[in-house]
């Protein structure tokens, strides 16, 4: 019985332990034992985003439902919110999230994340307050042909360059007129979403309005990453550095044009500005870090000011694409619950409903049997709030009346487990097996169709939930979290009761109200269920009355026919 009591342990150890999480959270942290409500049952903020466009431009449908998608993307990175993405008219989207939204996520929404890759041709402090983190521009500069060139050009407002760029790393980019608006260019009044044709220089600023810059054109096209990351930068010991950054993966073309800029700027025998590349997102300078080797990997690091909530909203902004168009926030305001605690009431009343019949099924089919199935469904819904609460906490989870609802199917999912088990135990006692071989002998066959059955169960909750949106993914959620709870509650809490049970004198002599009374089994069972008389043969004339009962089906019906063949005999021969 050690391995019983082993797996009561192993269940009441994480119960306890997600309790203790959740307590120690709602105390020192934003934890709480009540799960988050989506916005169907909550209310929450509804955000209408307009594009912003040039003169004369207009959006297409090709362009907002792509926005749509990406946003919708966006938002679930952040875990399943119950978010609804739509459009509004021809070219506004609107995006409800339940609760209050927090500036990440505001960021993570409206944000282009149009990623740029720009050589630097000229910088300079515009306030003290960071000048730590880039050192201070040279005066000038070595052109790539070996002359000498400055770096801030005389601002006699000539519009075009004295000689044809040759490179994106050319100063010739700099013209008179182009040094002059670089002079009385204001960082505070750069617009959150900078257009600029890629193939022409860009005056911007960084994040901080810290340092202003000139940068060539761009090199390097953010729609090139396939994939990114966010984590810790490690130095070339292997060491953390306590800095996040960000790490995109670059495709084929991508990772040419890093190769091809980076071994221009890191040929260059010049120090600062003109080895550095400005790595630009929607117009602004994220960071501008020197070359120190040619990347040909496709694998950059993307350093800046990061904390580990802004890495990660960039890195989920450069994962899932850049927006077609900027977007700038129109409108945000609060909407009341569209069904609110009134729905939500009834779910949890039809919940309770459900679970009661359930309880006076089993208690009327597997007498007190049945209390094993009770119990087991209890531990099984606190085991399944604990982990709602959990996700509601660390992944931003929102229980929707939807969810709610694959919580009350999940009940007749469980039950059906137990009644699976059950009934191949009765079926070994009708064999002849003494309780304790049925309950091992049961579990046995009954774990395989169980298994089975929930592994198909769980494969329709996965589909769902990647397929789907909105609340039937919160269906799809509930639905596979407690199918997996289900089978943690069977094989870790019931098989092991039953097992205990099975050593108790009063379930062990089958108790007429144990559920496991093998004369009521032949009563209410028929046909293959019902027990007959071992017809006595040579074979079984001096056996005891144990041995018969332990005879299996195959040898009690030879015993039966052998039996009938000597009757037949035997009336032949008085005839």
């Amino acid at each position: 019985m050690k391995n019983a009591w082993r797996a009561i342990v192993w269940l009441t150890a994480l119960t306890v332990g997600l309790s203790v999480l959740i307590g120690a959270g709602s105390i020192f942290g934003s934890a709480s034992w009540a799960p988050k409500l989506a916005l169907d049952l909550e209310g929450g903020t509804q955000i209408v985003l307009a594009p912003q466009l040039e003169s004369g431009q207009t959006v297409t449908g090709e362009q907002l439902a792509q926005a749509v998608s990406i946003i919708r993307d966006r938002v679930d990175a952040s875990g399943v919110a119950e978010a609804e993405v739509t459009t509004q008219g021809a070219s506004n989207v609107v995006v409800s999230i339940p609760g209050v939204p927090d500036e990440e996520t505001l960021n993570r929404i409206q944000s282009s994340a149009k990623l740029e890759f720009r050589p630097v041709l000229y910088t300079e402090v515009v306030s003290t307050a960071t000048a730590e983190a880039t050192p201070e521009p040279t005066d000038s500069a070595e052109t790539p042909d070996g002359e000498s060139a400055t770096a801030t050009p005389e601002p006699t407002l000539a519009t075009t360059p004295t000689a044809t760029p040759t490179d994106a790393s050319d100063l010739n980019w700099i013209t008179e007129a182009l040094f002059d608006e670089y002079s009385n260019f204001d960082c505070a009044a750069l617009d959150a979403f900078s257009v600029a044709p890629a193939a022409e220089p860009l005056i911007t600023c960084d994040a901080d309005d810290a340092f202003k810059y000139i940068l060539g054109p761009v090199e390097v096209e953010g729609s090139t990453i396939t994939d990114a990351s966010s984590g810790l930068i490690s130095s070339s010991q292997g060491v953390s550095t306590g800095q996040w950054g960000v790490f995109p993966t670059f495709n084929g073309e991508g990772t040419k044009d890093v190769a091809a800029m980076t071994t221009r700027l890191f040929g260059f025998d010049q120090t600062d500005p003109r080895n550095r590349f400005g790595i630009v997102l929607d117009g602004r300078v994220i960071s501008a870090p020197t070359t120190q080797g040619i990347i040909t990997g496709g694998n950059p690091q993307i350093s800046g000011s990061f904390d580990q909530d802004s890495a990660k909203v960039l890195a989920d902004q450069l994962k899932f694409g850049a927006l077609p168009i900027g977007f700038e926030v129109q409108s945000n305001q609060t909407i009341s619950a569209t069904l609110g605690t009134t729905q939500l009431n009834s779910g949890l009343i039809a919940g309770l409903i459900g679970l009661l019949l359930v309880v006076i099924y089993s208690l009327f089919q597997y007498r007190l049997l049945g209390l094993v199935t009770v119990a087991s469904l209890v531990v099984a819904g606190v085991l399944t709030y604990l982990v709602i609460a959990y996700l509601s906490w660390r992944h931003g989870y929102r229980l929707s009346l939807a969810g709610v609802a694959g919580l009350i199917v999940a009940i007749g999912f469980t039950a059906d487990s137990f009644i699976v088990y059950f009934e191949r135990i009765r079926d070994e006692l009708r064999d002849g097996r003494s309780l304790t071989g049925a309950v091992e002998a049961g579990w046995k066959r009954a774990l395989r169709t169980i298994f089975a059955a929930k592994a198909v169960n769980l494969l329709s909750a996965v589909v769902l939930f990647v397929l789907a949106v909105g609340n039937v993914r919160g269906f799809a959620l509930t639905l596979g979290l407690t199918t997996v709870i289900d089978v943690l509650v069977v094989v870790l809490f019931t098989h092991p009761m039953l097992q205990l049970l099975a050593t108790t004198k009063f379930f062990a002599s089958g108790h007429p109200i144990s559920g496991l009374d093998p004369r009521a089994l032949g009563a209410v069972y028929r046909g293959r269920a019902q027990f007959r008389t071992p017809v006595a043969t040579k074979a079984t004339a001096g056996a005891s009355r144990e041995a018969v009962r332990r005879q299996t089906i195959a040898e009690r019906k030879a015993a039966e026919l052998a039996g009938t063949a000597k009757d037949s005999s035997s009336d032949g021969k008085e005839s």
